[in-house]
């Protein structure tokens, strides 16, 4: 029996996929559990009509990202860090501290586990930093940490 899988499983496939299995699989286990649907004309219009929606959707958002990488790039953010006597630096420029600037700021939220290559700022100066915003949309901003004056 062909059925159209609604989610992935194990050793036998996975989502949206088409598969061939036994009569008694698809009818006892995969359909009652809703892990997949019976293969016919009804159910295959609805899988490309959802496969169009997913697409149309990633477009979006990949053509969002693109927007925000063009204005993350002319931007710069300026951190604060209080320095002693030896020029050693008191605290960090952590992942969390750039997330939460870039909202505050840009109104543009992203994840600081995106950040890539990123280890904390301890030192005055200038730095670069990359982020993922989508897949194989990479922004660079520009992050200054300053003397506490």
């Amino acid at each position: 029996m062909k059925v159209i899988l609604l989610k992935d499983v194990k050793k036998v496939g996975k989502k949206d996929q088409i598969i061939e299995v036994s009569d008694g699989y698809a009818t006892n286990f995969l359909i009652p559990r809703k892990l997949a649907v019976a293969y016919n004309e009804r159910n295959l219009s609805q899988l490309e009509a959802n496969q169009a929606k997913v697409k149309k959707e990633a477009e979006l958002q990949k053509a969002k990202a693109i927007e925000h990488k063009k204005f993350l790039e002319t931007k710069e953010l300026t951190f604060i860090l209080a320095v002693g006597e030896k020029g050693k630096a008191f605290g960090t420029i952590t992942a969390k501290k750039i997330e939460e600037e870039i909202k505050e700021k840009f109104n543009i939220v992203i994840d600081r586990k995106k950040l890539i290559n990123y280890s904390p700022l301890k030192e005055l100066g200038q730095s670069v930093i990359q982020i993922e915003l989508y897949k194989d949309v990479v922004a660079t901003i520009k992050v200054t940490v300053k003397d506490k004056e």
